[in-house]
């Protein structure tokens, strides 16, 4: 081999060589256009809000890799179809390009229920909205705060703060509607069970506000009610009057208080 390449000019070698090196580079260049595709493109299709089996379908046939960049939930598009897609439709690429995809979630993410018990409407609204979940009916009940939410429910249950649901669930809600209209009254509750009193109470509107039992109450339904306030009558004997919305507390004590004969036990209306 050193013969065969000694027993010739130095000069020869050298063109030999530079002749070799030429070859080497033109043939690199002209491979280099056939590996990276240079000179071939093709138009991306549009995929975006196809499902993803029939995206990828489309995208192999014109020549298209694809990758899932990520996967969200949008209540609002059908599971497994692509949200959005990188290059976009009708941009002119190389072929063989990878179009990236997001695709919508086949189900959606579980998340905690927020706390909405004394938010005004609006901002029940905006928390709900901000966790992707939709607002249900909304109906009312009397209770000084208007249009606060006094109940949150779910599927018509009342459902708790922190409660796993899914993003797109329906939530309901109970708001007061302010100090009722009707006006009646103040009943005579002194000497029924609270339990008893409590119902008749609520089905009016009234809203129990403090309840004080005695040291030895357990059981606060079956206790006995002994005082009320407001009571019946003012100080000069007239009927004192009430609206729906308005609260009455009560005091509690274990044994059936002596009813007084002056104060009977007169219906909620009159």
């Amino acid at each position: 081999m050193l013969k065969f390449i000694t027993h010739r000019p130095l000069w020869l070698n050298i063109v030999i060589g530079i002749l070799l090196a030429l070859i080497i580079f033109a043939f690199f260049l002209l491979s280099l256009k056939w590996i990276t595709g240079h000179g071939r493109s093709a138009t991306v299709p549009s995929v975006t809000g196809k499902k993803y089996e029939e995206a990828k379908a489309l995208l192999k046939k014109n020549g298209f890799d694809l990758e899932i960049q990520d996967s969200v939930y949008v209540d609002t598009m059908p599971p497994l179809s692509v949200i959005k897609q990188f290059p976009e439709a009708d941009e002119v690429v190389k072929s063989s390009r990878t179009v990236y995809l997001v695709v919508n979630r086949s189900e959606p993410p579980v998340i905690e229920m927020p706390n909405l018990v004394g938010y005004s409407y609006r901002n029940a609204e905006m928390v709900l909205k901000n966790m992707d979940l939709r607002i249900g009916d909304t109906t009312f009940k009397p209770d000084f705060a208007k249009n606060a939410v006094l109940e949150q429910l779910y599927k018509g249950s009342l459902i708790t703060a922190g409660t796993k649901i899914r993003k797109g669930s329906v939530i309901s809600l109970v708001l007061g509607d302010g100090v009722g209209k009707r006006e009646f009254a103040v009943p005579v509750i002194t000497g029924m069970r609270f339990g008893e009193a409590k119902a008749i109470l609520e089905s009016n509107g009234i809203i129990i506000g403090a309840i004080v039992p005695d040291g030895n109450v357990t059981d606060t339904l079956n206790a006995w009610i002994y005082k009320q306030n407001p009571e019946r009558f003012d100080d000069q004997k007239r009927i004192l009057r009430i609206r729906s919305g308005q609260t009455m507390d009560v005091w509690l004590q274990l044994e059936e208080p002596v009813k007084d004969s002056t104060k009977a036990l007169l219906p909620i209306q009159e």
